[in-house]
């Protein structure tokens, strides 16, 4: 039986803080021009293929598969805006069946490590149906919690001393002291 443990625990607890909330859309620039409207910005935008995502899997198969990314951050909560491109992905899928909204949120790695986070969610029987290694050095792993939540939840490490690389486009323009190229 699930015991009250505190105020935000439970007996069963082991997710770390939510850090992030992704949206899928069908057109990046346009569902990014809405959250600038509302304040949301500047938005670092990035392409995710085999070129710089390695392991790439979807559905326990190894599978190829490509996304048009955004990031920017409001105080500690880190946005996510993701357009699928091409190959088969838990992206598409849930445009297909949801339409255009919140398809994941993410979760620190914390109080456990990113293998026991994974290894906790299997051990009560949920699966990773998406992952990969961006750039190398980011781990990625989205878990079929759909179900039991209404979206995946998406565990990542960043390795000690990451920053984000230049972006391919900063929207709707770079910030004081960056040089890029607004989209």
């Amino acid at each position: 039986m699930i015991k009250v443990t505190g105020d935000t625990t439970l007996s069963n607890s082991f997710m770390g803080n939510t850090i992030q909330i992704c949206v899928v859309t069908k057109d990046m620039f346009r569902t990014l021009e809405g959250f600038v409207q509302l304040g949301v910005g500047p938005w670092r935008v990035y392409t995710f293929s085999p070129e710089n995502v390695s392991d790439q899997t979807y559905r326990g198969k190894s599978q190829p598969y490509s996304m048009r990314l955004a990031v920017a951050w409001t105080g500690t909560t880190f946005w996510e805006v993701i357009e699928p491109l091409e190959g088969e992905s838990i992206y598409k899928d849930w445009l297909k069946k949801h339409g255009e909204g919140i398809q994941h949120v993410a979760q620190e790695c914390a109080p456990l490590a990113f293998d026991d986070q994974v290894a906790e969610f299997e051990r009560r029987g949920l699966s990773v149906v998406q992952s990969g290694v961006w750039n190398d050095q980011v781990r990625y792993a989205y878990i079929g919690t759909e179900d039991l939540a209404g979206m995946a939840i998406e565990l990542f490490t960043f390795p000690e001393g990451f920053s984000f690389p230049e972006p391919e486009v900063w929207y709707p323009g770079p910030p004081p002291g960056h040089e890029g190229h607004a989209a």
